[in-house]
Order: structure tokens, then C-alpha cells, then sequence
């Protein structure tokens, strides 16, 4: 016999992947359509890498990122930086890049789970998701263990990965509605 407390786990949940179903179909049906081209990062030719914009400071904050308060996101440096409404940097990291990228432009948080396992099976905290790309959900979090392994180059994850404590930074943050400016 099925106990009460199972069947009400599994109706939470189904109720929690409608919720989520909806939340990205809003989503995707509000995005401008060059939002929903895929744009898929793939490993760098040998001898390539990924060069900050500023060699003598990499961690500056990059031009053109806007105004405000914000979570600004480099691309192609695999750095973050959370920006007070007075644009004051208050926090840079690096981060370890998911294998599908944003594109650049100005998002909002869409949603944060506090505790999930990420599309890598790596149990991760303090998730804040801002954009999609196709089926893949982009988003920050940290890896609960504390690791920060490159992902699998063969599977398309969104899970942009940061320390716990930088993670930590980010859920006090980025809350729901925060604007996250991708950058190149």
C-alpha cells in the first residue's frame, strides 16, 4: 500500500514540473527569437584560450555592461561580477562555464532553487536561472562537494558553476527579477 506521505511527495512534485513547464513557456514565448538560436560553446582549438579583456586587470568590470545593480556574466572570460545599484563592484569570481553559453544581452532571474541535482548529476545549491537556450536552462550554482569540474564536452548542461561561497554571494544577490547582463 501506497503511504499518504508518498503520494503527497509525488503530487508536490508533479505540481512543481507544471509550475516549472509554465514559468519556461512564459519565458520563451516573451524572448526575443534571437534568443532561441542555440549557441552551444565547444571545447577551444588546441593553442586557443579564452583571453580577458584587460590583461593588466582582468577582474575590471567590462565596458558597455550597463547601469545599475546587476550580475554582470563574461562569456568569454568565465568571470562574474555583482554590481551595486551605484556601480560599485562588490564581488568578482571566476567561474567554470557550462557547455551551452548565453547569448549576450540583458536577462532577468527567472526563477532559484535552493537544492537540486544539475543536469550533470552532481548535486548542486543555490541555483539562479536567467535564461534558456532551446532545451537547456542557463543558470548559476554551486557544486555541493565544492568541485568545479569542467563539464562533459558531449553533453549540453546550462549549469554555470561557482565556488559555495561565491554561490553563497549570488543567492543573496540574485534574487528574483535581478538583471544578469551577459557579456562576450
Amino acid at each position: 500500500m501506497v503511504s499518504s506521505s508518498a503520494v503527497f511527495v509525488t503530487g508536490l512534485t508533479a505540481a512543481a514540473l507544471v509550475t516549472i513547464g509554465v514559468l519556461t513557456h512564459q519565458a520563451s514565448a516573451g524572448a526575443p527569437a534571437a534568443l532561441e538560436r542555440s549557441h552551444a560553446s565547444s571545447t577551444p582549438a588546441p593553442g586557443a584560450s579564452k583571453a580577458p579583456r584587460d590583461r593588466r586587470h582582468p577582474d575590471a568590470l567590462p565596458a558597455g555592461s550597463g547601469r545599475g545593480e546587476r550580475v554582470v556574466y563574461s562569456v568569454d572570460d568565465d568571470r562574474v561580477w555583482l554590481v551595486d545599484a551605484s556601480g560599485t563592484v562588490r564581488r568578482t569570481f571566476e567561474v567554470t562555464p557550462s557547455t551551452v553559453d548565453p547569448a549576450p544581452g540583458t536577462y532577468a532571474v527567472t526563477s532559484r532553487s535552493n537544492r537540486v541535482t544539475g543536469s550533470d548529476g552532481i548535486p548542486v545549491e543555490h541555483v539562479v536561472r536567467f535564461a534558456g537556450v532551446k532545451d537547456v536552462v542557463i543558470g548559476f550554482s554551486a557544486a555541493v562537494d565544492g568541485s568545479m569540474a569542467e563539464p562533459d564536452p558531449g553533453e549540453r548542461t546550462g549549469g554555470i558553476r561557482q565556488t559555495r561561497a561565491d554561490g553563497d554571494a549570488m543567492w543573496r544577490f540574485a534574487t528574483i527579477g535581478q538583471r544578469v547582463v551577459v557579456v562576450p
